[in-house]
């Protein structure tokens, strides 16, 4: 580049031939003394080395000559100034190029080198070039940085040392040298050039928007050095990192042409803090709705906390995706659980409170919460330290009075459980290497509409995504991955947790889960769970298995279909209320498992793929629908599909309502449960009282409260073989299980009938 030939600066200052009266003994402003009629300089017409030069004997201890024309300075551009001299007699002096920087208002601007190295003159009629080199930028080679307020200078020499002796001087020469500090064939403006300083110390904000703004659709380039921002700075250019940036953790940098996480990486020479630094910007930037990390690998050291990272938001409600790359957690010790025991005290009428919580500053919000009476997945959602309460995620089942807890809080790689809301954000595309040594994800404690998109949560010590609280409103997890660092453990020895979800509308959508203790715990409504496949099975015989999917509210409203779940079962409870004994509502209610393939092997004939777990006595079956489902057992039978676990109470089948399960297909499963039930009863003797029996195919041992019809299958004939056309009427919940019907007649008969029995009203 060259400023005197592409924009016509007008850089060389007049020859001496054409007159004294522009050159200055004194700084070169207007109506400074000139050497024009001075006792002490002459034009000399014709020197042997020079042809026409200067001549001048030094009189002042430092004798200047200054040209008085204003030589233009631009950011980025860098001017040489060239001298010969030589002296003639006399003491021998020293010779120097020398300058005098102006604002554009004219005014002198301090602070600044406004001198070059000197040369000593040692012999008479030695010709000594002696150079100089000004500019905008701090830059190698350059002997008077002036920074981007130098608008022009008046530029010449000093003669300095012992006064009396006569020197000549060439004209001087001003050429633009830019060209020296410039890659080939980059366009590209370099911080430097507008005053920024690599040093680690010097605030290049100013010097970083000048660059920007004077870029014009070039490059803005960041050359080797740690360049600090004292403030936020937004880049409306593509920046090339070749040194790094250094910024208080509220300072943002916006990369706005090149925002991605390879470029925060280069700016801040950390994978961990330019994706900390990425995503803060990705908050306080309109530009972007995603952070890409283009495919990029992330070696995390330690939580990530999401909220810190971004200081100025406490809660986020706008659109966000990171996107497309790999965290992957190091060996560290700040991924080690801190587990805190306390003395606690728990009343069902405030069910989401402990109180009196001893040794509560310890206690980090977030922990898990373990004790008698607590259920699955309950978590810290928030404390008051001065009055020693803790806000649950949910009601505890039975814990009522004063117990030790225990509280465990995990490591998450991504912990947003800073902030107080979040909502609209989604993760997509990544994998998360927990490598057996953190858990994945903990959500903020509320928020809505959340989602996981494509993502793998690859070996999580404990938990994948983890609600502690009210954020998982509205969840949607799609085609992800889940897979247990505990996969090569029997299932009696998993503690590790795909998700769980605390409040409504949750979807888990053609997810994959390997060998968790439980894929998902869902506490909320409204639920759809479609299109997965977890499985969770082992190579022992006839070993246990756990749940697979868990409902932890009675009243779920919620459809489970077309999953395929693979040695584990799905689970329905009351275990997050507070008094689970039935005083009213709905119970047990609003569930379909439709078209679902339900498979497992080498386990106990007492598995059954549905589980209905009450924590309370009197609760029922009211709407429950599972139809079309496929039960298979291999390596052995199972005796039902469905059952009640009673570990704390049983179900009250006399008020079942509502229950339809048909159209399911039995293979190495004893009881084929259906209901309606269709019987077909053969009475070989003929009797007045017929007892026909459910076989305990009746869905859960429910009761017999119905019969929709008796359908004689042939002649109804009497002891001696007379037909009879009559009909019985029947007795409902017969026998010491209740699962049976009894067919009075007017007279003994004998011979076939089919009989629809029913459990529910």
């Amino acid at each position: 580049m060259n400023k005197a030939i592409t924009e016509g600066l007008q850089l060389m200052p007049p020859a001496f031939a054409a007159g004294l009266n522009v050159w200055s003994s004194g700084n070169g402003t207007p109506g400074s003394d000139t050497y024009d009629s001075a006792a002490n300089a002459v034009y000399v017409a014709a020197d042997a080395d020079f042809g026409g030069c200067l001549e001048m004997q030094k009189t002042e201890n430092t004798q200047k000559l200054r040209f008085m024309g204003e030589t233009p300075l631009q950011p980025g551009c860098y001017l040489q100034i060239k001298l010969r001299v030589k002296a003639v007699s006399g003491a021998l002096p020293s010779v120097r190029v020398a300058g005098w920087a102006a604002r554009s208002n004219g005014n002198h601007l301090g602070g600044v080198t406004e001198i070059a190295p000197q040369a000593a003159l040692s012999t008479y009629g030695e010709v000594v070039e002696v150079t100089g080199i000004v500019g905008s930028g701090s830059r190698g080679g350059v002997d008077m940085p002036w920074g981007r307020d130098a608008a022009y200078g008046h530029f010449g020499l000093d003669l300095t040392g012992a006064n009396g002796g006569v020197v000549r001087i060439d004209d001087i020469e001003i050429t633009d040298i830019t060209s020296a500090f410039l890659r080939d064939m980059l366009s590209v403006v370099d911080v430097t050039d507008y005053g920024a300083v690599g040093n680690g110390s010097f605030d290049c904000t100013a010097a970083f928007e000048a660059a920007d703004a004077a870029a014009d659709g070039r490059r803005i380039l960041v050359p080797a050095g740690e360049f600090y921002l004292g403030s936020t700075v937004s880049l409306n250019h593509e920046a090339v990192f070749e040194g790094t940036v250094d910024m208080p953790d509220s300072a943002i940098l916006l990369l706005t042409k090149n925002y991605n996480f390879p470029a925060y990486a280069a700016a801040f020479g950390n994978e961990e803090l330019g994706f900390k630094k990425a995503f803060q910007a990705l908050l306080n930037n309109s530009d972007h709705e995603s952070l890409d990390l283009m495919g990029r690998k992330i070696t995390v050291t330690a939580p990530i906390d999401m909220a810190a990272a971004a200081p100025n938001k406490s809660s986020y409600a706008t659109r966000r995706i990171i996107r497309n790359g790999q965290l992957e957690a190091a060996s560290s010790a700040a991924w080690d659980t801190d587990v805190v025991s306390s003395r606690a005290t728990y009343s069902a009428s405030d069910s989401k409170r402990l109180t009196n919580v001893a040794n509560i500053a310890n206690i980090a919000v977030g922990s898990l919460v373990e004790g008698a009476g607590v259920g699955r997945e309950i978590y810290v959602t928030s404390k008051n330290n001065g009055s020693g309460v803790i806000t649950l995620s949910g009601a505890l089942f039975d814990a009522e009075g004063t117990q030790n807890f225990t509280f465990r809080d995990f490591k998450y790689l991504m912990d947003f459980s800073g902030f107080s809301s979040l909502s609209k954000f989604g993760l997509q595309d990544i994998e998360f290497q927990c490598n057996g040594r953190c858990s994945t994800v903990r959500l903020a404690p509320s928020g809505s509409v959340n989602t996981f998109d494509s993502c793998f949560f690859s070996r999580p010590m404990d938990r994948g995504i983890t609600s502690t609280g009210t954020g998982c409103q509205g969840i949607l997890i799609d085609n992800c991955q889940f897979l247990s660092h505990e996969d090569p453990l029997d299932v009696s020895q998993r503690v590790s947790i795909g998700l769980n979800v605390n409040k409504n509308d949750a979807k888990l959508r053609s997810n994959r889960a390997t060998r968790f203790l439980h894929f998902a715990i869902l506490g909320g409504s409204n639920n759809t769970v479609t299109g997965n496949h977890f499985f969770q099975g082992d190579s022992v015989p006839d070993g246990v298995r756990t749940a697979g999917l868990v409902l932890t509210s009675n009243n779920c409203t919620s459809t489970v279909s077309d999953n395929y779940v693979d040695n584990c079962f799905i689970e329905w409870t009351n275990e997050r209320d507070p008094s689970p004994e039935y005083t009213g509502g709905f119970s047990f209610s609003a569930l379909s498992i439709n078209a679902n393939v339900f498979l497992s092997g080498d386990v106990a004939p007492w598995f059954s793929y549905i589980v209905v777990k009450p924590y309370g006595s009197g609760n029922f079956l009211n709407g429950v629908s599972i139809t079309g489902n496929k039960f298979r057992s291999t390596n052995g039978s199972i005796d039902r599909a469905e059952r009640v676990d009673t570990s704390f109470a049983d179900l009250d089948f006399s008020r079942s309502k509502n229950v339809v399960v048909t159209g399911n297909m039995y293979h190495n499963v004893t009881s084929h449960s259906a209901n309606p039930l269709r019987v077909v009863h053969d009475q070989s003797s003929a009797s007045s009282s017929w007892t026909v029996a459910s076989g305990g195919e009746l869905p859960f041992q429910g009761y017999a409260r119905f019969a929709d019809s008796v359908v004689a299958l042939g002649p109804l004939r009497t002891g001696g073989n007379s037909v009879r056309y009559i009909t019985p009427y029947a007795e409902l919940e017969q026998g010491s299980g209740n699962d049976q019907i009894r067919l009075r007649w007017q007279e003994a008969v004998k011979g076939r009938v089919q009989v629809l029995m029913r459990m529910d009203s």
